[in-house]
C-alpha cells in the first residue's frame, strides 16, 4: 500500500491545499532534495509524519528521522486529529458560522466546476427516475418532555411526559426522501406483524410510495423511542430483534426482488444491521444490479450496532461514517485519506462518502481503480441542527437520486449538502420535498 499512496493526489493538489492554510508560512514540494538534507538545511525543532511511516522500511525516511533526532529535534508520527465543530462556537456568532460555511461551500462547488443553475437542472430529472428501497423498517416514537428536577429519592432526573409522535424511520424514511424528491419509488422491507408495520404501510403509501412488506412473524418491526426536553435528546429504548431472516422470508424476499428489480435506475441498500440485508440477500442484488445496468447505493449504520460496511462490494457508491469506515477495516491510527484509500481498493467501490458529523462529509471518486481522480471536503451548512438523526437518510437519498439523473459525485454530493441541510433543521425525520431543495440552492447565490 504504501509504494501506492503517491497514486491518490498529485503533489501540487497536496501542496496547493496545505498553502491554504492561513498559519502556513511555506510549503516546500520535495523534488531535487531529500528529506533527509532539507531536514539538514533548515533544522526543524519538529517533524511530523504520518503514523503509517512509522514502522516503514525507506531508507530516506529513516535517515531523516535519525538526522532530526541527532539534532535534539522531535519526530512525531501522527494521523492527524481535527474536532472544530464545537469549538468554532466559541469564536463567532452562528450567523458568522453558517456564513463561512457557505463561503466554503461555494468554493467547493467552483474547485469542481459545479454550476448551482446546472444542479437546480437535474433536480428537475428527478421525476424521472425509478428507485428501489431495500433495507430495516423502523418506527422513531419522539416523547416530548419537561424537566421537573432531580428525585429527591435518588439521583434520577424526572421528567413529564407531554406528547408523543410516531415517524416512519430506517431504510423506510430513505424511501419517504426519495419520494419526496419527485423520484419513483417502491419500497422492499420485512416487518413484524403488528400495528408499526400497519403504521409504516399506511404512512408511505399516503406518500405515494409502492409498499412491498413482508411479515415475519419471529420478529416485531423495531420500534425506537426518543425522551427530549426541549431540542435535547435524553436517552433512547429500543424494541427489536436482530436476528437474520429465516431461509422462507429470505426466500420471499428474493422472489419480489427478482420480480421488481430489473425495472429500476437505482438500488438504494439500507442495513441498519437489524436482519434484513442478509449475505444472500446482498449477493442477489448485486447480481441483478449487474445484469440489468442498475446503480448501486449502500449504507450500513451501526451506531449501537455491529456492522461492517466492506460487504458492500461492487457498489456505485458507499456512505459510511468515519467510524464504520474505520470499524471495517479495523483501523483506528491511519489518516481519513488512508482509510477512504483503503476502503476504495477493498470494496471496489466506484465512489465513496466519509461522513464527518459536524464537520460535513468527503466524496471520493474512484472512477479508475487506484487512481481516484476526484475528491473535495463539503462543509455541513447548518452550525446548529435541530435534529441530526435523519441527516446521513437525507443525504443518501438525494445523492442517489440526482446520480441516477444524471449527476457526477461532486454534483450530487452538493446536492446532497444542500438536502442534509434542510433535514436536520426539523424534530424527526422528515421527508425534503424537491421544491424546498431548489429554493435552497437558489438562495446560496
Amino acid at each position: 500500500m504504501e509504494s501506492q499512496r503517491s497514486k491518490y493526489f498529485h503533489q501540487m493538489e497536496r501542496a496547493e491545499g496545505v498553502a491554504s492554510l492561513h498559519f502556513v508560512d511555506l510549503v516546500y514540494v520535495l523534488d531535487k532534495i531529500s528529506l533527509e538534507d532539507l531536514s539538514l538545511h533548515i533544522k526543524p525543532s519538529v517533524l511530523v509524519l504520518g503514523k503509517e511511516l512509522e514502522n516503514t522500511h525507506r531508507e530516506d525516511i529513516k535517515a531523516a528521522v535519525y538526522s532530526i533526532e541527532k539534532q535534539n529535534g522531535k519526530v512525531i508520527f501522527h494521523a492527524g486529529e481535527v474536532h472544530y465543530a464545537s469549538a468554532d462556537l466559541l469564536h463567532g456568532s452562528q450567523q458568522d458560522l453558517e456564513s463561512e460555511r457557505k463561503h466554503l461551500f461555494l468554493q467547493a462547488n467552483k474547485r469542481q466546476g459545479i454550476n448551482l443553475a446546472k444542479l437546480i437542472t437535474y433536480i428537475g430529472k428527478f421525476s424521472n427516475s425509478k428507485i428501489l428501497v431495500i433495507g430495516d423498517t423502523i418506527v422513531d416514537q419522539y416523547v416530548a418532555c419537561d424537566a421537573i428536577g432531580i428525585s429527591a429519592e435518588a439521583p434520577v432526573l424526572v421528567v413529564k411526559e407531554l406528547e408523543t409522535r410516531e415517524f416512519v424511520g430506517g431504510a423506510g424514511v430513505v424511501a419517504a426522501h426519495v419520494k419526496a424528491l419527485g423520484a419513483d419509488c417502491t419500497f422492499l422491507s420485512v416487518v413484524g406483524e403488528d400495528e408499526n408495520a400497519n403504521l409504516v404501510s399506511n404512512n408511505l403509501q399516503e406518500q405515494g410510495i409502492d409498499v412491498q412488506l413482508i411479515g415475519d412473524g419471529s420478529r416485531p418491526t423495531t420500534f425506537k423511542i426518543r425522551y427530549m426536553v426541549e431540542n435535547q435528546k435524553l436517552f433512547r429504548v429500543s424494541r427489536l430483534k436482530e436476528h437474520s431472516l429465516s431461509k422462507k422470508i429470505e426466500d420471499q424476499l428474493i422472489e419480489k426482488l427478482k420480480k421488481i428489480a430489473k425495472n429500476y435506475d437505482g438500488i438504494l441498500v439500507c442495513d441498519f444491521v437489524y436482519g434484513v440485508i442478509t449475505n444472500r440477500i446482498l449477493t442477489e442484488i448485486r447480481s441483478i444490479a449487474r445484469e440489468n445496468n442498475i446503480l448501486l447505493f449502500g449504507d450500513l449504520q451501526c451506531s449501537s450496532q455491529v456492522g461492517n460496511i466492506a460487504k458492500f462490494e461492487d457498489f456505485n457508491l458507499l456512505c459510511p461514517t468515519e467510524r464504520e469506515a474505520r470499524i471495517a477495516l479495523g483501523n483506528h491510527e491511519d489518516g481519513v485519506e488512508w482509510i477512504a484509500n483503503t476502503l476504495l481498493e477493498k470494496t471496489r467501490s466506484k465512489n465513496l462518502l466519509i461522513k464527518l458529523g459536524a464537520e460535513g462529509f468527503i466524496a471520493y471518486s474512484n472512477d479508475i481503480p487506484g487512481n481516484f481522480k476526484k475528491r473535495e471536503h463539503f462543509p455541513a451548512l447548518v452550525s446548529n441542527p435541530v435534529d441530526v438523526a435523519g441527516a446521513g437518510d437525507s443525504l443518501l437519498a438525494a445523492i442517489s437520486v440526482s446520480m441516477c439523473s444524471g449527476a457526477n459525485l461532486m454534483e450530487a454530493s452538493a446536492i446532497g449538502a444542500c438536502m442534509a441541510a434542510l433535514a436536520v433543521q426539523t424534530i424527526g425525520n422528515i421527508p425534503v420535498s424537491h421544491q424546498k431543495l431548489e429554493n435552497y440552492i437558489k438562495n446560496l447565490r
